[in-house]
């Protein structure tokens, strides 16, 4: 464990706080994208050894969450359908959609809903039920989407007739494009996700200092990791030169991984996709291409949700519609704000009181990944 406890170095990490609270003139709000940079802050207690004129926020970086009312609505109709077996990743299970309805409840109700831990798990549950279809519910950014075209591949491969994949896939900087055209919150660097920049290289985020004037600091998951990703934008704030830094080199190259970008592009192509909190983002989701339709859940099981059916025609304009409906949230839950950094966990009416994890209304709450359950594990806002 030498390799890890070189990254949770409580000395090293006094020596960051001071060269930050050292550097640090100027009020800034700095955004982590990722779920897992919300966790490791406040796990950690960064945000309480920050200097006061540095702010954490947390953003869209949890995928279950920002899955929209909509999709989840689709995914049940389709678990609903005779003979369909579909599996999911655990979070999903118990996402609300529109209607406040769950898979959970799906599940309930007689439908053949399976929780699976990776792709190779549908795989497997196709291979093994070959008199049912297999749907798997495709949810993820950058990081899950090329384990999942994979999987596609393998099964064009076997020949396998009865997988296939109902594609929520979204991606990350177009969001982040979102939030800051928009305007809400006003921010001054971006904590930028490891594991995705992993796969989409450092190079992908350099439209935040060209088009925006603001830095980019890309972390990994380690109390070190962040810090040193926090004093990087400080750095780069304070001197007035914003930029791309790479913090977590040991894991994330300029150009990320051509392997995996290239499957992604072989089997998916962009579309618009639909966002919880974000509504409608051009150019943000994923669906499968033509040559892989066989595969494709949203062609072979059309189902009829009381929302528009996605536009493949126009995909190549880039204003096709990946799922489609935004959904409502449950009454008084603010999770669309949260995701969008406009508020905090705590100051959502009902966290913490009527949603809570043993009894979830909004998806903040339901995913590990989520900001909610970040401020419940580790006690921040109990009290607000």
């Amino acid at each position: 464990m030498r390799y890890l406890d070189e990254f949770r170095n409580p000395e090293a990490a006094q020596r960051l706080l001071a060269r930050i609270r050292g550097r640090s003139t100027q009020p800034v709000r700095l955004m982590e994208f990722c779920g897992g940079h919300t966790h490791a802050i406040l796990k950690t207690g960064l945000r309480q050894l920050m200097p006061t004129t540095v702010r954490l926020l947390s953003g869209p970086g949890c995928p279950v969450c920002v899955t929209s009312g909509g999709d989840v609505d689709r995914a049940i109709a389709m678990a609903s359908l005779p003979g369909v077996i579909l599996a999911t990743f655990g979070d999903m299970v118990r996402v609300p959609g529109s209607g406040g309805s769950s898979l959970q409840e799906a599940k309930a109700r007689g439908a053949d809903v399976r929780m699976v831990y990776s792709t190779l798990d549908a795989l497997a549950m196709a291979r093994a039920n070959p008199e049912h279809p297999v749907i798997f519910l495709g949810v993820g950014f950058e990081t899950t989407a090329p384990t999942v075209a994979a999987a596609v591949v393998q099964a064009q491969a076997e020949g396998l007739r009865n997988l296939y994949v109902l594609s929520l896939h979204k991606l990350t900087p177009p969001a982040t494009r979102a939030i800051l055209d928009a305007g809400e919150v006003s921010l001054s660097g971006i904590i930028g996700p490891g594991h995705v920049t992993t796969i989409i290289g450092a190079d992908a985020w350099s439209f935040l200092p060209r088009d925006y004037g603001i830095p980019c600091a890309i972390a990994g998951f380690e109390p070190l990791d962040v810090l040193q990703a926090i004093d990087s934008l400080v750095e780069m704030i304070e001197c007035g030169r914003p930029a791309v830094s790479n913090n977590y080199a040991r894991s994330v190259r300029p150009e990320g991984n051509r392997v995996a970008q290239r499957l992604m592009a072989q089997v998916f192509q962009v579309a618009a996709a639909e966002w919880r909190g974000l509504g409608t983002i051009p150019a943000s989701g994923l669906v499968l291409r033509e040559e892989y339709e066989a595969f494709d859940a949203l062609r072979q099981f059309p189902v009829d949700i009381g929302t528009p059916y996605p536009r493949y025609a126009s995909l190549a304009k880039g204003d096709g519609l990946l799922g489609g409906g935004t959904g409502q949230e449950p009454t008084g839950c603010r999770c669309g704000e949260i995701l969008r950094g406009v508020l905090e966990p705590s100051q959502c009416p009902l966290f913490g009181r009527a949603c809570a994890p043993e009894h979830p209304l909004g998806p903040c709450m339901v995913s590990g990944e989520g900001a909610c359950a970040a401020y419940m594990q580790y006690g921040e806002g109990q009290n607000a």
